[in-house]
């Protein structure tokens, strides 16, 4: 029983947890990536989007030298897409449950950052403009802001994370029930069960 619970707890987190990054970070094909902001300056960058592109997945990766974001909440950047004089995605990216940044280099103490603006699901072929810049969190020590576009994107399950969450549960119920019920090494020997001691020898039963 105990293995089996570690399973299902297993099968739990790779679905609440590896699914939804796999999916944003390898399905579907790299458009590109885009340097947004860099030596203090944002600059909004166009990009040309097919039909065949949706839907499209938009990434922000924020290199900054800190361990973590900790934005409190905050707004640390803004990002808007236009096209043909409309907004067609519009976020706000705070990066605070990044909890395992990317390592620029091992002589640099930058680390990289990324967060999820979004999914543009139709495309209307054309000129997209994308327009990233600061927002209300203050004392982030930027380096550089990549925007990175990815095509043919699958999407995330709803369903995914509450049967996630009940796996993980169904789980860590079996392992704490395994653990209290075999603590003890299973059911008391049944002492007849023994054989007798022997009664003559140097072990014998004394008479």
């Amino acid at each position: 029983m105990r293995f089996l619970s570690v399973l299902v707890l297993i099968a739990g987190a790779a679905i609440g947890i590896f699914y939804p990054w796999a999916m944003s970070n390898f399905s579907g094909h790299a458009i590109g990536t885009w340097r947004v902001y860099e030596d203090g300056r944002f600059r909004p960058v166009t990009v040309q989007l097919t039909a065949s592109d949706a839907p499209v997945r938009v990434l922000v990766d924020l290199t900054a030298r800190a361990e973590r974001v900790a934005s409190q909440q905050r707004t640390v950047l803004t990002l808007t897409a236009a096209s043909g004089g409309s907004t067609t995605l519009a976020s706000t990216l705070s990066f605070n449950h990044t909890d395992n940044p990317r390592q620029v280099s091992p002589q640099l103490p930058d680390k990289i950052f990324r967060d999820e603006a979004g999914v543009i699901g139709k495309v209307t072929p054309g000129p997209y403009v994308f327009t990233v810049g600061p927002g209300d969190a203050d004392g982030i020590d930027m380096r550089a802001v990549d925007l990175i576009l990815r095509a043919g994107t699958g999407t995330i399950d709803e369903r995914a994370r509450p049967a996630a969450y009940a796996l993980m549960g169904v789980g860590l119920a079996g392992l704490v029930l395994s653990l209290v019920f075999g603590r003890g090494g299973g059911r008391p020997q049944n002492p007849n069960s023994q054989p007798p001691p022997p009664r003559w020898g140097r072990n014998g039963s004394p008479r």
